[in-house]
């Protein structure tokens, strides 16, 4: 039976006006492009769309946003996490998740907790979510790694832990887990350069940032690696290669959102503390996009 969550999943940017507002119209065609582009399903609030900076209104309103826009034709996948586990119940409990098919929970972030600090925390998270959890590890922006022996012990609570968004770029880390998970639960690639290698490994897709601008050509890698294509997949993989580095350059999502301004698609605008990215690298992305093109 094929994954719920297999394939091109996109964790989209949060468009903005000039006036930092939310630009909602540009938010709506991003969807559209989404769907039309081959993507599977959505992730709403997650690092990509700078969730840090939304009021708690603001993310409220982009999930109903998002529901309504997409009208049932992809899945979405909302991001809940926070470094106070408490607190973060608290918010599952209270949440209306109508519409809503799975969480991204990422690990706690700055306070830098042990392998059974994190087990503990999703423990609770697991058992206060009424849809399935997909876990999110990303040390390079929490500080933290869990490691594969902790997730394995996560996934084995409960069949509602479903996957992990793995994005700690240790492929061994990778094939720990995927050699050892239940049959429920997988691997999802949380890094567009490891898609083509993970799914070789037996991941079942990514969560991509540069979908938002690229949706067409990242969901041909992703079924193309799915389906065994390596030829195919391995010429998209070097295709987008160099864009890859440069749209986290200067980190996301400055660049990618310097290269969907370029397409014409959302404003270059960001919420400090995160600016664009400057002209060097908004003219290395500019270049490569002539090439890609």
């Amino acid at each position: 039976m094929t994954h719920a969550f297999t394939g091109a999943g996109v964790a989209l940017i949060t468009p903005f006006n000039e006036d930092k507002s939310i630009d909602y119209s540009a938010l709506e065609r991003l969807i559209e492009s989404q769907i039309s582009g081959g993507i599977n399903y959505l992730v709403v609030l997650g690092t990509t769309g700078e969730t840090p900076t939304l009021s708690e209104i603001e993310k409220k309103e982009i999930v109903r946003f998002v529901i309504e826009k997409n009208a049932g034709r992809l899945k979405i996948v909302v991001g809940m996490g926070s470094n106070n586990t408490l607190s973060l119940v608290e918010t599952i409990k209270n949440a209306d998740f109508n519409g809503i098919d799975a969480i991204l929970s990422v690990t706690p972030y700055y306070n830098k907790p042990t392998q059974e600090g994190l087990f503990q925390h999703f423990k609770m998270v697991v058992e206060a979510s009424p849809v399935p959890v997909i876990l999110y590890n990303v040390p390079g922006r929490t500080g933290v790694n869990m490691d594969a022996d902790t997730t394995l012990r996560i996934a084995r609570l409960s069949e509602k832990v479903v996957a992990i968004k793995e994005a700690s770029g240790d492929l061994g880390q990778f094939a720990k887990i995927i050699a050892n998970a239940p049959g429920y639960f997988k691997v999802i690639s949380g890094d567009d350069s490891l898609t083509l290698p993970s799914v070789t490994m037996g991941s079942i897709g990514v969560i991509s940032v540069i979908a938002n601008a690229l949706p067409e050509k990242l969901s041909q890698l992703t079924y193309a690696s799915l389906n065994g294509n390596i030829a195919l997949a391995s010429q998209l993989h070097l295709q987008m290669a160099e864009m890859l580095k440069l749209i986290f350059r200067e980190g996301n999502p400055g660049g990618v959102k310097a290269l969907m301004e370029m397409l014409g698609t959302v404003k270059n605008q960001l919420r400090l503390p995160l600016v664009p990215v400057s002209s060097a690298t908004y003219t290395l992305i500019e270049n490569e996009l002539n090439k890609i093109s």
